[in-house]
């Protein structure tokens, strides 16, 4: 018997199948990896960028959208996501109803912000690109229903518009806490167009925990960790001093990054 042999013979049936755990381990995190990149910045695949939106022209953000999103809702029904139709993803099913999701880019730099352009001259552009970048993982990604309710603006577009959410990520999430809780804020009335979405996570909890939210929120989820300090809606959103602008980032910052480190241990 050769070398070769004498080895292989004396490894026996437990080393052969330890050689076939690790080789289905490798390919179960080879798997993952295909599956979901935190690194990729969904500018790089959108066609025609940056004229064209990556939330509507990026294939790798619409993908990893249906493979994260489409699972389990707390009731335990399976939210699958179907991204074979004219919609961006769509779901039809006789136990939930139809839905049209859309993606949207939820954590702002502000770079185009007139009222902020002395405030950005202070940040060097290379941290200013690095906060932009990030933001184009798919840790700075949610979807919100995308049709519109008798011609009315969709929640991605009213919380763009609204001058006291100025689209930041932290005062959506608490309109939707609010929401859950039947209590006014400045998105209240667009929030209530698209109850029976909300309604497919129970509480505000079941929401939190379904998009990965964790770290925007206490651990309870009784109430949201904001970027910036928070006066009740009665103050600017925006962040006017270089100082303010650089808590906001960081803060911004760290958030994508512990959730985009969720979505990966959710694969």
């Amino acid at each position: 018997m050769g070398r070769r042999g004498l080895l292989l013979s004396l490894a026996g049936p437990d080393g052969d199948r330890n050689r076939n755990e690790s080789r289905q381990e490798a390919k179960t995190e080879m798997d993952v990896k295909k599956r979901i990149d935190i690194t990729f910045d969904f500018r790089s695949d959108t066609p025609g960028y940056p004229k064209k939106d990556p939330d509507a022209c990026s294939p790798t953000l619409r993908r990893y959208h249906k493979y994260l999103w489409s699972k389990r809702l707390p009731n335990g029904v399976v939210f699958g996501l179907d991204d074979t139709t004219r919609h961006y993803l769509h779901h039809k099913s006789e136990a939930l109803g139809e839905f049209f999701l859309a993606s949207d880019a939820v954590i702002p730099t502000f770079r185009k912000e007139a009222s902020l352009s002395h405030v950005l001259n202070e940040i060097p552009s290379a941290e200013r690109e690095a906060f932009l970048r990030l933001g184009y993982t798919m840790g700075g990604m949610m979807i919100f229903p995308g049709d519109r309710v008798g011609r009315q603006m969709t929640i991605n577009g009213a919380r763009g518009f609204h001058p006291r959410i100025k689209d930041r990520f932290d005062l959506t999430v608490e309109c939707i806490r609010r929401h859950y809780r039947d209590e006014r804020s400045p998105l209240t009335e667009v929030l209530r167009r698209y109850d029976t979405f909300f309604a497919l996570f129970g509480d505000f909890s079941g929401h939190v925990e379904f998009f990965l939210l964790q770290d925007l929120v206490t651990r309870d989820s009784s109430s949201v960790e904001f970027f910036m300090p928070f006066d009740d809606f009665t103050t600017s959103p925006l962040p006017t001093t270089g100082e303010a602008y650089r808590a906001y980032q960081r803060l911004a910052m760290q958030f994508i990054e512990a959730r985009n480190a969720r979505m990966l241990g959710a694969c």
